[in-house]
């Protein structure tokens, strides 16, 4: 009888473990392309000239990127998603945009851009806060 209760708690244990911890849930391809289409959106309706104008913070200066492509990872964080997207500047340096999304009504806003922060996802991965989705 013991046993049954040790494998009962640690078999409860784990079960308040998985649903604590961020998981890696499959999205569906429709979801995906829904999120990739928001994102492009976003992308679109902030062009000026062809161009994402970033103000760095550090120079003062605006930054002109062109986007190049999106990154095929899509990832989780809690229930909203995270996208990247390479740009490059005028340079032709690449420069990592970070696009942080949540679902409104039947789409989704992007709530958040972090422009060459991916220190900041590398640190929400780490701390197990975003997780990649297959």
């Amino acid at each position: 009888m013991a046993t049954h209760i040790r494998r009962l708690s640690a078999a409860t244990l784990a079960l308040v473990f998985l649903l604590a911890a961020p998981q890696a849930w499959p999205i569906g391809l429709s979801e995906k392309a829904g999120l990739q289409a928001a994102m492009q959106r976003h992308i679109d309706r902030q062009l000026v000239d062809g161009a994402f104008l970033h103000l760095d913070l550090k120079t003062g200066m605006v930054k002109h990127l062109h986007p190049v492509n999106a990154h095929p990872v899509i990832l989780r964080m809690g229930k909203h998603y995270v996208l990247c997207f390479n740009f490059r500047d005028d340079k032709g340096k690449t420069v990592e945009i970070d696009f942080y999304l949540a679902r409104k009504a039947n789409s989704y806003v992007v709530f958040n851009t972090a422009v060459s922060s991916r220190h900041l996802l590398k640190r929400l991965m780490a701390a197990g806060r975003v997780v990649r989705s297959d």
